[in-house]
């Protein structure tokens, strides 16, 4: 009987703990959402007053020493990292409706590694849309770009229906002559 009551609490108490589990991930989530959020807006905002020549270069490096002075708990908004926030404004902006909402699903690392290590931006939809759909880490995006993936993945797999592609995959086409004998005209 005690056996019963212990194993029905440790499945309650796992279910509690589940739940715990599943509400880090949603705030881990939305936290990141968040912050990506405040990256674009502070990428704008600096991308708009260089813009309209309000801005120079050397009043980046102002704004990250000002956040630093007056707001020391504030880590990340350093001058080079200011620069960045702008640049991935920049690169995302013009995206279209299918990109920019997914630079917010990864993390900011992620959007680093993939904005400075891609050409197009057909390139960096893939590599942001093969990180939300395989959560992949750091690590694990370095090494599919090392990899090359993204060419591989373009170049590599021809465009032939899935009957095509399981027929006779093993062999290769030899052509075969039509004509088995030789053509001789009349009279010669």
């Amino acid at each position: 009987m005690n056996e019963i009551v212990a194993q029905n609490r440790n499945e309650q108490f796992a279910e509690v703990v589940s739940m715990i589990q599943h509400t880090r991930k949603e705030v881990v989530k939305l936290a990141n959402t968040s912050l990506i959020d405040l990256y674009w807006r502070v990428g704008k905002y600096i991308s708009d007053k260089i813009s309209v020549s309000e801005w120079g270069d050397s009043v980046v490096k102002q704004l990250a020493e000002y956040i630093e002075k007056n707001s020391p708990e504030m880590k990340g908004f350093s001058d080079k990292n200011l620069w960045r926030m702008k640049q991935f404004y920049e690169t995302y902006n013009g995206a279209g409706e299918k990109l920019s909402p997914l630079v917010r699903q990864i993390s900011w690392t992620n959007n680093l590694i993939i904005m400075s290590r891609t050409n197009t931006e057909e390139e960096r939809a893939f590599y942001i849309e093969e990180c939300i759909k395989e959560r992949w880490s750091k690590r694990e995006l370095d090494r599919q770009i090392d990899s090359a993936l993204y060419e591989r993945n373009k170049i590599g797999t021809p465009k032939l229906s899935p009957v095509l592609r399981n027929c006779t995959p093993s062999r290769t086409f030899v052509p075969r002559p039509i004509c088995h004998g030789v053509y001789r005209r009349k009279g010669v």
